[in-house]
């Protein structure tokens, strides 16, 4: 067939409730599987015989049966309907892939994200990462299936929060009291700099510099305070902004992006 022809408009529910009814000869039987009512499967044939120009059933005294013109093509739609699934489970294996392309923040991952895809991959060593650095990133064009955003909220994709939305003022001991400042944590009022810029990972790495302190999102300094390479001078206080990890819809349903946002909100 030319790949370039127009292809026949098919009216495939139609042709799924007729081969539901054909199987089960009974109107009644074929809409308990198919979840519909008898009417609705009366319907469906009817538009169906209407679109065919031809009777598909008959009634007769012993009940349902096929006409011959029902029973020409039966075979070859269901060989048909096998072939869809055939194709659908294809996609699906795609989906279901060990592979995992995520967009996260350079520091974060440094942080706090790489150990745990350490430990995921612990319990799955068949699992590869393919890691790009820039967290907004194009999921067609960087082909990605989740990303991790610094933000209020995910917007029109679907996504979780992987902590609250707190932050902290942190330094190390041996910091002079001056601010470093960046754009996503605005300074307390009258507050000035000596140190400007220009994201977390950034004010991050100057702070453990000992640089002086900082306003970071507490899930980003976690690991840091916990080993005692920084210390919490003020908070956590809640904030405006948390990590999500996010995903438009098609991503968001596949097994392994939801295998793995389980297993990093420890479900």
């Amino acid at each position: 067939m030319d790949p370039t022809m127009k292809r026949t408009h098919l009216p495939l529910n139609a042709l799924r409730v007729y081969d539901a009814a054909a199987r089960h000869l009974s109107f009644t039987r074929a809409a308990d599987e198919l979840a519909v009512t008898p009417a609705a499967v009366g319907q469906q044939i009817r538009a169906l015989e209407d679109h065919l120009g031809t009777v598909l059933f008959r009634r007769t005294s012993k009940g349902l049966e096929l006409t011959p013109e029902g029973c020409a093509g039966l075979d070859s739609l269901r060989e048909g309907f096998l072939r869809f699934e055939e194709s659908v489970q294809a996609m699906q294996a795609g989906q279901a892939s060990d592979s995992y392309t995520i967009a996260a923040p350079r520091e974060f991952y440094a942080q706090w994200l790489a150990p745990r895809l350490a430990e995921f991959r612990k319990d799955n060593p068949e699992i590869r990462y393919q890691l790009v650095e820039d967290e907004n990133a194009d999921f067609t064009e960087a082909n990605l299936d989740a990303a991790i955003r610094l933000i209020d909220g995910p917007g029109d994709l679907h996504g979780v929060e992987l902590a609250p939305a707190q932050r902290v003022v942190v330094s190390i001991d041996s910091a002079p009291d001056t601010w470093i400042n960046w754009p996503g944590a605005p300074l307390p009022e009258g507050a000035e700099a000596t140190v400007e810029v220009g994201n977390a990972g950034q004010a991050l790495s100057s702070a453990m510099a000992g640089m002086g302190k900082a306003i970071l999102p507490y899930l980003l300094v976690s690991e840091a305070v916990d080993a005692g390479r920084l210390n919490i001078l003020e908070g956590p206080d809640e904030g405006r902004r948390a990590y999500w990890l996010v995903a438009p819809p098609p991503q968001w349903r596949q097994k392994k992006v939801k295998a793995l946002v389980a297993f990093l909100k420890g479900e």
